[in-house]
């Protein structure tokens, strides 16, 4: 059997070790903050980047990477006869799957390219998947097969930190917007079939996590939590009360955590949190 090599971009929201350590190659997208580019992860930290966000004139903006990058790793990554599984953050908010389709298109290495459907953790803990099936010898059909299956038992909550960062990226209308910003609501959304769709407006800290604790609700009356992931763009208090909240009310004490990717919080904000349930 071919090995098999993991090619991902830079909004996975796992760590640089983790990825180091399972030979995972990183194809970073790029950030434009006035008028200088930055390559997310290598150039730019999350952290770094809410730190120029808050100070930049304009609302930086981000871009997938050039084909031809794309192309070059999947040559040299294949060269040897590998197998690749390139694997990408929601095709409807970024146009790195589409890129990297158009690369698999050519390069003479074997590449099965997947749109993960889902952004920050909840398209990492798709990668830690894919590892431990490698490590397990399934084969590529396999994989993919299995990765439908963990799609459907993913959600993924996204909370508005900044509600004109979504107003300025086109997002979301003005209207719509104005009032956030006016009330100070923190509108919450839901990731359903790649995209953000808007759920509910909460208006305290306090309402986001009643909120997403009924969601939480929901999903166990179903489903047993295996695992719960939470990346935040500097909205710690936020994280450490639902945390709280999870931990008493449902007795889960293990969390995966992450600063969000810059290709999130440009568009979230300051302030916003993600949170992914995976279960069974």
């Amino acid at each position: 059997m071919s090995k098999i090599k993991i090619v991902v971009d830079s909004t996975t929201d796992l760590s640089a070790d983790y990825l180091k350590e399972n030979n995972i190659t990183v194809v970073p997208l790029n950030i434009l903050i006035d008028g200088v580019t930055y390559e997310d992860q290598t150039e730019m930290s999350s952290t770094e980047f809410l730190e120029k966000m808050r100070e930049a004139k304009k609302l930086p903006k981000t871009s997938q990477p050039a084909i031809g990058k794309i192309v070059e790793t999947y040559d040299e990554l294949g060269k040897d006869g590998s197998d690749i599984i390139s694997i990408h953050m929601t095709s409807e908010l970024s146009g790195t799957f589409s890129a990297a389709q158009q690369a698999a298109q050519m390069t003479d290495s074997k590449v099965t390219v997947i749109d993960s459907k889902f952004i920050s953790l909840a398209y990492g803990f798709q990668i830690e998947e894919v590892v431990k099936m490698i490590n397990e010898g399934k084969n590529i059909e396999e994989i993919v097969e299995q990765l439908e299956v963990i799609k459907n038992n993913l959600r993924l909550f996204v909370v508005i930190g900044n509600i004109d960062n979504l107003i300025k990226g086109g997002r979301i209308g003005k209207a719509k917007g104005l009032i956030g910003s006016l009330m100070n609501i923190k509108p919450i959304g839901e990731v359903i079939n790649g995209k953000i769709e808007m759920m509910h407006n909460a208006r305290t800290q306090n309402a986001v996590i009643k909120y997403l604790m009924k969601e939480l609700d929901v999903f166990l009356e179903k489903k047993e939590i295996i695992k719960i992931g939470i990346a935040d763009a500097n909205a710690e208090q936020l994280v450490n009360k639902l945390m709280k909240s999870i931990k008493e009310k449902k007795n889960i004490q293990k969390f995966d955590t992450a600063v969000t990717t810059p290709v999130v919080s440009t568009h979230t904000g300051e302030g916003a949190i993600g949170v992914f349930f995976y279960g069974k």
